[in-house]
């Protein structure tokens, strides 16, 4: 069974940037082998999951995944369902980061190479993340501790630092794509509270 560990044995003594380039390509490799059961499965049990993890939450943000992402479809249904706000991240004036309300069935576009598909807007500041009462981020893994590696733009890094004090952030991963090592990080990095994956939710840095 592939996993993160046994595809890359050999990052540590590696520069910080090279070794978290290295461990992206291993991730994104690993992650267009994957079928379209598998995916649509993971999607289907992600999404059951983050049931549990409703309850009082008025407002949550989540994203639209890439193609080769756990998708989110599911999840966002199933907050839609719950009778939550849903919040997407979408591209500001400038390419600044931004947030918008979303209902399942509204539009989504990719405005940027590389960037998961925005809704239209209207833009509510990058800081409306502040609303959420639990936050659902993307990820390529995660360790023990929380820290996240993401795709290296370091757009949830600026912007969960408006997640308000005991609001809870969960990525979003694969089962395989937890890390038992932990993963190289930079000071800015900023872990996330938990991990949700086709297994369950777990809480993590305790």
């Amino acid at each position: 069974m592939w996993s993160l560990a046994s595809s890359l044995p050999h990052y540590d003594g590696l520069e910080l940037d090279d070794a978290k380039q290295l461990l992206r390509a291993s991730v994104h490799q690993h992650r267009k082998k994957r079928s379209e059961k598998e995916h649509h499965a993971a999607a289907e049990q992600i999404a059951e999951h983050a049931r549990e993890l409703l309850d009082g939450v008025r407002c949550a943000a989540a994203y639209a995944a890439r193609p080769t992402e756990p998708e989110t479809t599911a999840l966002l249904r199933v907050l839609d369902d719950a009778g939550v706000e849903i919040l997407l991240p979408m591209l500001g004036p400038g390419l600044s980061r931004d947030w918008a309300v979303y209902h399942p069935g509204d539009q989504l576009e990719v405005r940027a190479p590389g960037r998961p598909p925005d809704p239209e807007g209207p833009g509510l500041g990058e800081d409306a993340i502040t609303r959420a009462d639990v936050v659902f981020a993307p990820a390529l893994s995660v360790d023990t501790q929380g820290i996240r590696l993401g795709q290296g733009g370091g757009w949830y890094d600026r912007v969960l630092r408006f997640v308000r004090p005991g609001t809870r952030v969960f990525a979003v991963i694969f089962d395989d794509e937890r890390s038992s090592d932990p993963l190289p990080s930079a000071p800015h990095d900023r872990p996330v509270d938990g991990v949700l994956t086709p297994s369950g939710w777990e809480l993590l840095g305790g």
